[in-house]
């Protein structure tokens, strides 16, 4: 869904004034983890797709070739175009609004029991210890991917950017069998993507910590 402008030029200068100056969401700390973010996704989808191709999944591969397209998109010349309207759509909709701290607590549980999921399978040594773990923990995965997104729609909850990227990975992660492909093809850019998100998801929180006298979550 296509993120409208800010109404006219000397709002969204403010926009970027409020994003410049903030001291618990730097741009700064924005523009390198929405990189990082894209980069990572973009690798993650390019080799879905390659895989899905290679067994037969046309429909499948041309899904990931998609997403990995309109990444790859978005961290050319709009990279920054992208970023901006991310952060538009957080001071517009959730820079002054209160979360839940319970809602936030729940959002890093998930995030934590992921990467501690994903670690467990970067500690095999082998092929055939990699494709067991996988048989016997990836319902597991699913079921704390399938809450995590259920608790990040809970947060991102006006329409923008950044609820789309959250239903966009409802669709794919959730429902489209992304998730077991990334880990049939290894988990190290996986982790490294839950770490970046992690890593946005706490500056969120500690901005709400100071906006609102609530203690942020641990991470």
């Amino acid at each position: 869904m296509a993120v409208s402008s800010p109404p006219h030029a000397a709002v969204f200068i403010t926009t970027v004034l409020l994003l410049l100056s903030s001291a618990s969401l730097s741009h700064a700390f924005l523009v390198s983890n929405i990189r990082t973010l894209f980069s990572l996704s973009h690798s993650l989808t390019s080799r879905v797709a390659a895989l899905r191709t290679a067994r037969g999944d046309t429909e499948g591969a041309a899904r990931a070739r998609a997403l990995a397209d309109q990444l790859e998109r978005g961290m050319g010349l709009r990279f920054y175009k992208s970023a901006l309207n991310m952060g538009w759509d957080y001071v517009k909709n959730y820079a002054w609004r209160e979360t839940a701290s319970s809602l936030l607590g729940n959002v890093a549980k998930d995030l934590n029991e992921l990467l501690r999921v994903f670690s467990e399978l970067n500690g095999c040594n082998s092929d055939g210890e990699r494709a067991a773990w996988v048989a016997q923990n990836y319902r597991i995965a699913l079921r704390i991917s399938s809450s995590l997104v259920t608790q990040l729609l809970k947060v991102f909850t006006q329409s923008g950017p950044l609820r789309e990227a959250v239903i966009t990975l409802q669709k794919e992660v959730v429902d489209g069998d992304l998730l077991k492909d990334c880990l049939e093809l290894g988990v190290a850019d996986l982790h490294s993507l839950i770490q970046v998100i992690k890593d946005l998801f706490l500056q969120y929180a500690s901005s709400h910590s100071h906006s609102h006298s609530h203690h942020h979550p641990e991470l």
